[in-house]
């Protein structure tokens, strides 16, 4: 050891936070396509002052970046999620919370709400929520941004990764970790109808306490993958990892009926491996299939031990579930060899069977946080085609816009961030989604970044 202090690769870089509120009109070249109209919101981690503790990339205060498109012209808004602890934080002009680490919060907050609402945005039942692993949905005005609290119809914590049902418009949820004692293996799941009105929560008891960051739903089922990635009290309180990997427990993913009880779920199993997003799942005949970005290790997370396993990446991988059979083991089989993650697909077609889906790839250094390409792949004929930024330059999560409501699956553009590194800014680009390889066919250049952060969705106008 040298004695210099250790950098955060989370606080640095393209992660670095950004604390100013802004709102430009972005430098357009090229076309934006006419039927694109209205919002592109994105999520994201941005501490407000330098954190207490170590610091976890999951546990600075959310920022929402609006990029509001019209008439082939492009504003940005950006405005910090206003939660709880964001004010207390504001008021004191300091850090008090000790993100993952409870050792390290000041004693003035103990107890208090520490949600930082800083994953994912999504616009469902006229609200526009953000959303994180451990707190209920907190509403913000579409246009202004303005914080405008918890929907408290939630009653409790719901994670980051609902999904709604193109037939239907409701909201399926989930939430783990629920009740009062921390890192607890109660989770629940929900129903919101189309009008936002909650109509179903539901408890049941996990194999053990599990990170869920995603599950997957179809057109009649609904899955929870309980993976190794563990939380433990015990352990937070010793002042070592609260989550952390614990292979020798296994993988598990349970299978329920959306209207049928908690209490009819089964089990399947299969060997230690970690998802944090599905592409997308659907049902044929006695099959679920679903198609997830699997790690063989879970990242940014340490062993039970405190040791750090070996950086891997995600890639697609699909999973296969026999309804019909005796067993109730998991089918794997690799889709794809590209290193990759945020899947996406066409939004219209989740839970059913589908051909097209999208991610952020990383072609030049896999296991890295960081993209240099993003990807298409076409599941009828297993074709993928990339298109690879120049060298430093970062795509976030690609979004899937439709050209028309009733356009064919797929026939749309793709929106994205992308950090360009020689100019330290960022730009909100758009591609033809069957052309990726091509490049964008139009950007948006922003005056500064946009930190390198984690979903987002599009709002039609």
């Amino acid at each position: 050891m040298d004695g210099s202090p250790r950098i955060n690769s989370f606080l640095s870089g393209n992660f670095a936070p950004v604390r100013s509120e802004d709102d430009f009109d972005l430098t357009v070249t090229g076309q934006i396509p006419a039927g694109i109209r209205g919002a592109f919101y994105r999520n994201g981690p941005n501490p407000q002052f330098e954190p207490r503790g170590d610091y976890h990339w999951f546990s600075g205060d959310g920022m929402i970046h609006g990029f509001f498109v019209e008439d082939g012209k492009v504003s940005y808004r950006n405005r910090y999620v206003r939660t709880p602890k964001y004010e207390v934080e504001n008021s004191a002009g300091k850090a008090l919370f000790g993100g993952f680490d409870p050792r390290a919060a000041d004693p003035s907050v103990a107890g208090k709400d520490g949600g930082v609402s800083n994953t994912n945005i999504v616009w469902h039942g006229g609200r526009l929520m953000a959303l994180e692993e451990a707190h209920k949905p907190f509403e913000l005005d579409p246009i202004t941004l303005e914080s405008r609290g918890y929907v408290d119809d939630y009653q409790d914590r719901v994670t980051a990764h609902p999904k709604i049902d193109p037939k239907t418009g409701e909201m399926v949820w989930f939430g783990y970790g629920v009740g009062d004692m921390p890192f607890s293996n109660t989770v629940s799941y929900g129903v919101t109808d189309k009008a936002g009105k909650v109509v179903r929560r539901d408890n049941f008891e996990a194999p053990f306490s599990s990170m869920v960051h995603d599950f997957l739903v179809t057109d009649r089922y609904a899955l929870f993958p309980i993976l190794p990635l563990t939380g433990s009290l015990p352990r937070a309180m010793a002042g070592q990892a609260p989550f952390a990997w614990e292979p020798d427990k296994g993988s598990h993913v349970g299978v329920m009926l959306r209207d049928a009880s908690v209490e009819t779920i089964r089990w399947f199993t299969t060997d230690a491996c970690y998802v944090f997003h599905p592409m997308n799942a659907w049902e044929e005949g006695d099959n679920i299939f679903a198609d997830v970005m699997e790690y063989p290790v879970a990242p940014l997370f340490p062993n039970a031990d405190g040791t750090m396993s070996e950086r891997s990446a995600a890639r697609l991988v699909r999973w296969t579930f026999d309804l019909g059979g005796t067993s109730d083991t998991i089918k794997r089989e690799p889709i794809d060899d590209l290193a990759g993650e945020f899947p996406r697909l066409d939004e219209r077609y989740a839970g059913l069977a589908y051909r097209h889906g999208w991610f952020a790839a990383n072609a030049s250094k896999p296991g890295d946080f960081g993209f240099d390409s993003l990807a298409h792949i076409d599941h009828a004929t297993g074709k993928r085609t990339v298109h690879r930024f120049a060298v430093g330059d970062v795509p976030g999560e690609p979004i899937f816009i439709p050209r028309t409501a009733d356009a064919a699956e797929g026939d749309g553009w793709i929106v994205a961030v992308v950090y360009r590194a020689n100019e330290n800014v960022s730009d909100f680009v758009v591609f033809d989604a069957q052309d990726m390889a091509a490049g964008p066919i139009a950007s948006a250049k922003m005056p500064r970044r946009v930190p390198f952060g984690f979903h987002g969705n599009w709002r039609q106008g």
